[in-house]
């Protein structure tokens, strides 16, 4: 049985316009274009981990931007899913007709994936769970990927012990407080007891986007 769909005030700004904002930031400035190409690499090294790629849920796939990625790693079966429709509609337009025609567009939650249990190989989620704050919600997102994939499940996150994450703390620290936040740095200790305690899957290693510098890493779970 499926949990009960989570919608986060976060996942409710991704309108047309917004969504082509998104498609097109990665690409606007030569720092866009560098931050891309290291973020590629970081998910081409967590991929060369993982054992088994055939099939892979891309989760939230956004504009498509890691398809090139997913199918040069020996992806056969891609399902490319996102709570935006219109995440979906721009990526079937931008993206290469050779690549959208083997791509299986589906609109859904990360909180209650609309697929039977075990139905990829590899679940691949980037540039999610920064934006959720509370552990009980990872936790149920971990869950969830586990139920679906049978085998990895790559996720990428802000985590502490950094150059960014220090930096970032001190401007928090001194701004002001609002009601929302929707990105969020996890202490790595923590994120890796929920994974192992909270969802009872097994770390096999991490991949970090500058080690020392940034605040990405990508985990491989299984």
């Amino acid at each position: 049985m499926q949990p009960e769909e989570t919608i986060l005030p976060f996942s409710l700004k991704y309108d047309a316009t917004h969504c082509q904002a998104y498609f097109d930031k990665h690409r606007a400035s030569a720092s866009r274009r560098v931050s891309n190409y290291l973020e590629q690499r970081m998910a081409n090294k967590a991929l060369q981990i993982a054992t088994n790629v055939s099939s892979c849920l891309d989760l939230p796939c956004g504009t498509g931007r890691f398809w090139d990625r997913l199918f040069l790693s020996g992806v056969q079966d891609l399902i490319a899913a996102d709570y935006s429709q219109d995440m979906l509609d721009i990526a079937a337009r931008v993206r290469p007709l050779e690549q959208v025609t083997k791509t299986k567009l589906l609109r859904t939650s990360a909180f209650a994936i609309d697929l039977p249990d075990q139905s990829v190989d590899l679940l691949f989620c980037m540039r999610l769970l920064h934006h959720i704050g509370m552990p009980e919600d990872r936790s149920t997102i971990l869950k969830e990927f586990s139920r679906v994939a049978r085998g990895e499940i790559l996720v990428s996150l802000w985590v502490d012990g950094n150059l960014q994450a220090s930096r970032r703390k001190k401007k928090e620290a001194k701004r002001i407080r609002t009601s929302y936040q929707n990105r969020f740095i996890v202490p790595a200790d923590q994120f890796e007891a929920e994974v192992t305690s909270g969802a009872g899957l097994e770390i096999v290693g991490h991949v970090d986007l500058l080690p020392g510098i940034s605040m990405w890493r990508t985990y491989i779970l299984r």
